[in-house]
């Protein structure tokens, strides 16, 4: 007789969240499993580099579009059914990745593909508040904050070694089985609330069309500022008037409609509106760091896709073995300071990513990764404890698509600003590198003659010699330049977590035991 219950509670409880917890892990994971085969999509779509980020941002964008909705739909069609219809268009949107043809139709399917899977990834936030109560809900947060950050930064090494093994179609493809699989386990297992359809005619139409206006247009602004040179284009500069706006209409319609869209209401709980800055910060951290150091890899280094997964593995293997420390410890200790412990560490390992030098590899890295990795989960747990096990039952759907979207538009934002800094400074260094390079230095005269000694060896070639030694010079000066630009890059991103790391003070402590359960609908 002691087996039924456990057996029940198994069926109920666990393997529901499991297969939510999976649906939301290849969410995840497919932000950054292109990371380090970025190059070899490019070359296989004909794509300029310019473009090749928005193999990710454009995925990013449509998450953050889609997530906020997320509330608003579980109310309409259910948990059950929005997280079945959102893995089984995950599936297809997965299936025409891998058919694309140019990167016009990537960039098309990856947008479809975040839209249609955005929504796996805030279900499981407030599913875990109705499975799991009281001290359980450490362990469920642990999770799902594992997930959180595991999944991004393992995403460039499995994508890495399938690039290898396989070619970068398998990224997508890898998705089918699994994305069926959810769609079948998952009307059969979740059952937490029923569909309300009557609430289609209440929608608040409009602020959803404010806040998709004003988050895509902001997104293209921070995408594309950088390369057409910012405010001296046109389209960049209605891009930035329109996200203006329509951000600010979006705020007022969302405060005074009855039943908004996204519930910014719930920013006047401190613990909630502090969390949202600590997911911007720390989504802002993870993503731009995955998108930084496999971009760095591939074109400073020149390494391949496995190279690259294989150098970036060890921030993987330090997420995972700060899960089991982290529970360990949130059972004694106050979260707030282990979320104070995690958000230092990782500024840490962002100060010692800025010494970056253009012969970096897995060696150099292993250091400055460990301390990003580990403290991850630290970072990201707590937030979901403190932030939204501050809320009441009826608030959680509708905020927790604002505290996830909050992550992934720091994600978007900073791999932007991160692409516009390593435009920017990228050029500003080279500049600065190439004033040097006179006939009064001479080291470089010295070099740039030994080099064109080397080329021009056969006979007759001496002036080809110097050509091909100032095309080498130029190349020198370019990596030099682009490294020193990737090091600020991660100095900016430190500067944030220093930030960070000074606002969880403010934040209450919540009592796990005491937060009631999520009531279904």
């Amino acid at each position: 007789m002691t087996n039924t219950p456990s057996s029940s509670s198994l069926v109920r409880e666990f393997l529901p969240f499991v297969v939510m917890c999976v649906g939301m892990f290849i969410a995840l994971l497919d932000i950054q499993i292109v990371a380090s085969s970025l190059q070899d999509i490019g070359g296989g779509l004909s794509a300029a580099q310019d473009q090749i980020s928005w193999v990710q941002t454009a995925y990013i964008i449509a998450e953050l579009i889609m997530i906020p909705l997320s509330g608003w739909l579980t109310r309409v069609l259910s948990t059950r059914w929005l997280f079945t219809i959102s893995a089984g268009g995950f599936t297809l949107a997965s299936l025409l990745c891998g058919l694309a043809w140019n990167i016009e139709s990537m960039i098309v399917f990856r947008a479809l593909q975040g839209l249609l899977g955005a929504s796996m990834i805030p279900t499981v936030f407030t599913s875990s508040f109705h499975y799991f109560q009281g001290p359980r809900r450490v362990y469920s947060a642990a999770v799902i904050g594992t997930i959180a950050s595991v999944a991004p930064t393992l995403g460039p090494v499995i994508g890495g070694w399938i690039t290898d093994t396989l070619n970068w179609h398998w990224l997508f493809y890898v998705n089918l089985v699994p994305g069926l699989a959810i769609t079948i386990l998952t009307p059969l297992l979740v059952k937490i609330d029923k569909p309300d359809l009557s609430l289609i005619a209440e929608a608040d139409y409009p602020g959803i069309f404010l806040m998709a206006v004003g988050l895509g247009c902001l997104e293209y602004v921070l995408e594309e500022g950088a390369r057409w040179n910012w405010f001296d284009d046109a389209t960049i500069r209605a891009c930035a008037l329109a996200a203006g706006i329509a951000c600010v209409l979006f705020v007022i319609r969302s405060l005074t409609f009855a039943r908004p869209v996204v519930d910014l209401r719930a920013l006047s709980n401190r613990n909630f509106a502090l969390g949202c800055v600590l997911s911007f910060i720390t989504g802002v951290g993870i993503f731009s760091t995955i998108y930084l150091t496999p971009l760095f890899l591939g074109y400073v280094r020149g390494l391949s896709a496995w190279q690259t997964g294989t150098a970036i593995f060890s921030t993987g293997v330090a997420s995972l073995i700060g899960v089991p420390v982290y529970i360990f410890l949130a059972r004694k200790f106050d979260t707030r300071w282990l979320m104070m412990f995690g958000l230092a560490l990782f500024g840490c390992s962002m100060w010692s990513f800025s010494f970056i030098t253009h012969d970096w590899g897995a060696g150099e890295l292993l250091v400055p990764q460990i301390c990003r990795g580990f403290p991850q989960v630290f970072a990201v747990a707590p937030s979901v404890t403190l932030g939204l096990g501050s809320l009441p039952p009826e608030r959680l759907k509708y905020a927790s698509g604002l505290f996830n979207m909050m992550r992934n538009l720091g994600g978007a934002v900073g791999i932007a600003v991160c692409g516009a800094i390593l435009n920017d400074r990228t050029n500003l260094h080279f500049l600065t590198i190439a004033s040097g390079l006179t006939p009064a230095n001479g080291a470089m005269v010295q070099l740039l003659g030994g080099m064109a000694r080397r080329y021009g060896a056969l006979p007759g070639s001496l002036q080809e010699g110097h050509v091909a030694a100032l095309k080498q010079l130029w190349l020198l000066a370019y990596r030099e330049a682009s490294t020193m630009a990737y090091a600020d890059a991660f100095r900016v991103i430190m500067i944030a977590f220093v930030v960070a790391t000074l606002l969880v003070p403010l934040m209450r402590n919540v009592i796990v035991s005491k937060v009631q359960a999520v009531p279904a609908h």
